[in-house]
């Protein structure tokens, strides 16, 4: 009988978040200046035939968009979820540990510097400096776990990192050409208005293979969950876990970075929300649930970012943080209020 309410909890959540998923993206395409029918909008989606000019707006324009919105959500709560598993803390995450922070400031860097030289800069270059950020950012994180075991004081340490990067960031554009700072300045506080099909592509890439490696490692995740002692005693590497941990979180941060700018909350709030709904940890199953609770959350928030102020955009990560900062005090709470009962 408890098997059988799990399983059915666990469809009747995904069955939910996937009608979610379904109904924001028709809400996401039928958004905008132009509004366009929704059995219209079925015929471009399946035919790709129709007025030329609707047939622009859904396929070159908002579909892009919406797809980028759902890779990299999806990413960044697997990210978070990751980094939650590795410090053994639900407040862990890319953007309050400073790792986003640490990849905006690389990505801006080469980004300034070719744009200004050659006027263009590859995606894949983005990427990797964006990487190289993350892991920057991870590395000093790691050297202070050692120095520190306070969690509390360790999250403190890496608020502080990003916000050493940010000035350092700060301190960069301020001195950098007008073209320059254009380009950067929606990128910089968070947006998917730049997504395009080349972008959908390698994010997919990216991110795809980066789920199938997390989503593989679900039983040594579970071990680990229940305490390092105990993954060591059912066979698992510690040492090469935790690498492999820190390069697929640092991986899909990234990834996100590099394409939409640093988002925040995204990889506390939806760990927290998917694992409450589904009322397990167990990766195998929270890991599918955290990519689609992602998708859903980012491609949401987009939509009111679009929309809310309508011609005027606001930034994704205000939207996230809007809704997100109030999970993550509500988590808090729950958790305070489990340790003193």
């Amino acid at each position: 009988m408890n098997n059988f309410k799990r399983r059915a909890r666990y469809e009747l959540v995904f069955l939910l978040m996937i009608l979610a998923f379904c109904l924001i993206t028709v809400l996401n395409i039928n958004s905008g200046s132009v509004n366009i029918p929704l059995r219209r909008i079925l015929t471009i989606l399946f035919t790709r035939s129709g007025d030329p000019t609707e047939v622009g707006i859904i396929w070159k324009i908002r579909l892009p968009r919406i797809l980028t919105a759902a890779i990299l959500g999806g990413a960044l709560s697997l990210s978070g979820f990751l980094l939650q598993t590795f410090f053994q803390n639900p407040i862990a995450g890319p953007y309050v540990l400073g790792i986003s922070s640490g990849a905006k400031m690389t990505v801006a860097v080469v980004m300034i510097y070719f744009l200004d030289r050659y006027n263009q800069v590859s995606s894949y270059l983005l990427i990797a400096a964006a990487f190289a950020g993350a892991m920057l950012s991870t590395g000093f994180i790691l050297l202070l776990s050692r120095k520190i075991n306070s969690m509390p004081i360790l999250l403190v340490a890496g608020i502080m990192v990003g916000y050493i990067c940010s000035a350092i960031t700060d301190f960069i554009v301020t001195f950098a050409s007008d073209s320059d700072i254009v380009n950067l300045h929606s990128w910089s506080l968070g947006s998917f208005s730049g997504a395009n099909w080349g972008t959908v592509s390698i994010a997919a890439w990216i991110v795809g293979i980066t789920f199938a490696a997390v989503f593989l490692m679900s039983k040594p995740l579970g071990a680990f969950q229940l305490g390092e002692n105990y993954a060591k005693s059912v066979g698992v590497n510690i040492r090469f876990f935790k690498v492999a941990i820190i390069l697929l979180s640092s991986v899909l941060s990234a990834c996100v970075t590099a394409f939409a700018g640093p988002i925040s909350f995204v990889g506390i709030a939806v760990p927290f929300l998917v694992k409450k709904a589904l009322n397990t940890a167990n990766p195998l199953v929270v890991t599918p649930a955290l990519f689609l609770g992602g998708a859903v959350f980012c491609m949401f928030s987009d939509l009111i970012a679009r929309t809310a102020f309508a011609p005027t955009e606001l930034n994704v990560s205000t939207v996230t943080a809007m809704f997100g900062a109030p999970v993550v005090i509500l988590m808090m709470l729950f958790y305070r209020k489990e340790k003193v009962g």
